[in-house]
């Protein structure tokens, strides 16, 4: 199965307003109002026919605790948290659900780097390279 990459921002003192999804695709990118977390997902389900959602999870890995996983899922889990956003499924892994509580997911693409970026209100820490995170 294949894994994507993705990294990670520390969100400091932000006024968060309640929402009953677990994780939210945010649709915007460097200020300007576009759908880049939603096409990319979108992008990545029409590239592969057997996917029928994004996983996200978290493993014990890296120099600060957590990494997140991403990986294309054929079926849901049984305890997997579903998260349906304009015609994209993302699927939580149970062990995670906890940990990305309350998290935002970006796209970012810039010159040097693209990939997924995780807004996630519930981390303490982050190491230098921005790939591994600490919870409360």
């Amino acid at each position: 199965m294949a894994t994507l990459r993705a990294s990670i921002r520390v969100v400091r003192q932000r006024n968060t307003i309640p929402r009953r999804a677990a994780l939210t695709l945010l649709c915007f990118a460097l200020e300007l109002q576009t759908r880049a977390a939603v096409d990319k997902v979108m992008e990545l389900m029409n590239n592969n026919p057997a996917m029928a959602a994004l996983r996200i999870g978290v493993r014990a890995r890296g120099c600060n605790g957590l990494q997140y996983t991403l990986e294309y899922a054929d079926t849901k889990k049984k305890f997997d948290e579903e998260v349906s956003q304009d015609g994209v499924k993302i699927y939580i892994d149970s062990k995670a659900q906890l940990t990305i509580l309350g998290t935002e997911m970006d796209y970012t693409s810039n010159i040097l780097d693209s990939g997924f970026v995780f807004n996630n209100p519930n981390i303490t820490g982050t190491c230098g390279c921005g790939e591994s995170f600490s919870v409360k």
